[in-house]
C-alpha cells in the first residue's frame, strides 16, 4: 500500500502499517503505567472514569493544581491526537494547563486506550464527538469545577471532533485547537482534497466487502502489521514526523494504537460517509481559537476553519513548527497564549 494513496485506507492503515512496534521495542518501552512527560510537581494526577451516552466507560486522567485552595476551578477536557492515549500529548496538555490553575481531564476516547468498546481501535464521527461531551459531563459534576467555566482543547483528529462537540455543546463556553484535522474529509476527499470520486468509490467498494469478511470471522480486520521499526527514507515527510513521535521513546505508548497497532478497516466507512463540522458557525459567540504549525501538511485545515466561522475566532500560525511539534515540544506549543484565551472567555 502506498502512502500517498488517498482517502480511507490510506490515512487510517498507515498508521498501524508504518508504527506498528517490534518485540525488541515493545519489551524495552511497554509499561503499564507508562507516561510520555513528567508530572509537574505542583499537579496532582487521579485516574477517573465516566460513561458517555452510549454507555461505553472512558477512562481518562484528572489534574488539578496543588494550591487550588477551595475556589472553584476552570476546567478544560483534552483529548487527542487522533489514535493516541492519555498518556501521550493530551495528558501532557493537562498537565501544563493544570500547572496554570486549572482542572484538565485527559481521555482515552471509546474503543481506545483503556477507555471501554468492543472491539478495539474503531473510530466514529459520532461516538468521537460525543467523547467531548461525556467529559463535560464529568467535569460539571465535580465539586471543585465551576461547571459554568468549562472549555476544550482537541489536538490532532480530535481538533475536528471538539469542533463539532462544541457546536452543539452549549455547555462549553471556549474551544481551542492545536494541529488540527478534520478526520473524516481527508477520509472522503484525501490530503488537499484530491480524491475523485471513482477512487473513492473504488475504496468503499472494497470495504463494503470487507464487512462479509468481518461478518463471517466474527471480528474486524486490522490493518497490517509488518513489524518494521525504521523507515525505508522514501516515506513522504510527515510520515518521518509522525514516526519520530510514534515510534521512539519520545512519543511511545503501547497501548497507543499509532505507536503500536492498528484501526480497523472498516472504520473508514463511516468516517467517510459521515462529516462533521457542517454547523462550525454556531460555535459563535463562544470564541474559538486554532493553533497551527507554519510548516505542517494540515495547515490548511486550520485555515480552512477559519474561513468557515463566525467571530470571535483567532488563527495562531507557530513559526517553523511542523504538525508534530504541537503534540509535546512545551517549547514550542504557546501555553502561555492557551491560558490567557481560556482565563479571558471562561467567565
Amino acid at each position: 500500500m502506498k502512502y500517498l494513496s488517498i482517502i480511507a485506507i490510506a490515512f487510517l492503515m498507515c498508521f498501524g502499517q508504518t508504527f506498528a512496534q517490534n518485540a525488541k521495542s515493545k519489551n524495552k518501552m511497554n509499561t503499564k503505567e507508562q507516561y510520555t512527560f513528567e508530572l509537574s510537581d505542583k499537579v496532582t494526577r487521579q485516574k477517573v472514569s465516566f460513561k458517555n451516552r452510549y454507555g461505553i466507560t472512558l477512562s481518562g486522567d484528572l489534574y488539578l493544581p496543588k494550591n487550588a485552595g477551595t475556589e472553584k476551578l476552570a476546567a478544560l477536557a483534552i483529548s487527542g491526537p487522533f489514535g493516541a492515549v492519555k498518556e501521550q500529548s493530551s495528558g501532557l496538555y493537562a498537565n501544563q494547563m493544570a500547572e496554570r490553575g486549572f482542572a484538565v481531564v485527559a481521555f482515552d476516547p471509546s474503543y481506545t486506550g483503556e477507555s471501554g468498546g468492543e472491539p478495539r481501535n474503531i473510530a466514529s464521527s459520532d461516538i468521537n464527538t460525543e467523547d467531548f461531551s461525556a467529559a463535560v459531563d464529568f467535569l460539571g459534576l465535580q465539586k471543585n469545577v465551576d461547571r459554568n467555566k468549562i472549555g476544550i482543547i482537541g489536538i490532532c483528529g480530535f481538533g475536528g471532533f471538539a469542533l463539532n462537540a462544541v457546536a452543539v455543546d452549549k455547555r462549553v463556553k471556549a474551544v481551542a485547537t492545536t494541529s488540527m484535522y478534520d478526520i473524516p474529509r481527508v477520509n472522503s476527499n484525501g490530503y488537499n482534497d484530491k480524491t475523485t470520486v471513482e477512487e473513492r468509490t473504488k475504496t468503499l467498494e472494497t470495504l463494503s466487502l470487507q464487512r462479509w469478511e468481518d461478518a463471517e470471522n466474527g471480528k474486524p480486520k486490522y490493518g497490517a502489521q509488518p513489524n518494521k521499526d525504521k523507515l525505508t527514507g522514501d516515506e513522504p515527510q510527515f510520515i518521518k514526523e509522525y514516526f519520530d513521535y510514534y515510534k521512539t521513546p519520545r512519543g511511545f505508548h503501547a497501548r497507543s494504537i499509532n505507536s503500536n497497532g492498528a484501526w480497523a478497516n472498516t472504520s473508514a466507512i463511516g468516517l467517510t460517509n459521515m462529516q462533521i463540522l457542517a454547523h462550525l458557525k454556531e460555535i459563535s459567540p463562544r470564541p474559538m481559537l486554532l493553533i497551527a504549525g507554519e510548516n505542517a501538511h494540515s495547515r490548511y485545515m486550520s485555515e480552512d476553519i477559519y474561513k468557515l466561522t463566525a467571530e470571535p475566532k483567532e488563527l495562531m500560525i507557530i513559526p517553523n513548527a511542523v504538525h508534530v511539534d504541537l503534540y509535546d515540544k512545551i517549547d514550542i506549543i504557546p501555553f502561555d497564549k492557551l491560558v490567557t484565551f481560556f482565563k479571558d472567555n471562561l467567565k
